[in-house]
């Protein structure tokens, strides 16, 4: 029997709590979890790809069926690749689930044999998103406990020098 291979994609800049307990999740269910990092060219990211990656290899270093990578191109052309047969993606709210139906119609027309499933994010994460980190973290607000400890560094770093 071959592995149960998943992708979890974002553009994870930074990455939240939220996106790791989502990370955490997907590891437990699928014996290989892809994560994704996808270069946006709707956002202006903080962190480059190449900073993302990094700290998401140092947040998920303890969950060994973790595998990090870039993909610039379709979705489900990257999933394809690495013969996945799921997308898990994250949801806050209703707001969220609207977006992700269409996402997941077009993945699905593209290709009917990749499954998307869904996890609801845990409570206390429901209104977090990267946006709202870098904001607060901007403005020299509090983001312990919204991000792992090594991103909020990060963070305090990126808006220190600029």
């Amino acid at each position: 029997m071959s592995d149960k291979i998943a992708v979890v994609p974002g553009s994870f800049d930074p990455i939240t709590n939220g996106h790791l307990d989502i990370i955490k999740r997907a590891a437990d269910v699928f014996d290989l979890v892809y994560v994704a990092v996808l270069n946006n060219s709707s956002k202006n990211p903080l962190f480059t790809i190449e900073e993302r990656v990094e700290l998401i290899g140092k947040v998920t270093k303890d969950i060994p069926n973790i595998r990090i990578e870039c993909s610039s191109g379709l979705l489900i052309d990257y999933a394809r690749s690495k013969n996945a047969k799921a997308i898990v993606r994250g949801l806050r709210a209703i707001s969220d689930f609207e977006y992700e139906m269409q996402i997941t119609s077009m993945n699905r027309f593209l290709d009917e044999s990749i499954e998307t499933f869904f996890i609801m994010t845990k409570n206390q994460y429901s209104f977090l998103s990267s946006s709202i980190v870098k904001e607060v973290a901007q403005y020299g607000g509090v983001v312990t406990g919204l991000v792992p400890t090594i991103v909020e560094e990060a963070l305090s770093e990126k808006f220190i020098n600029k």
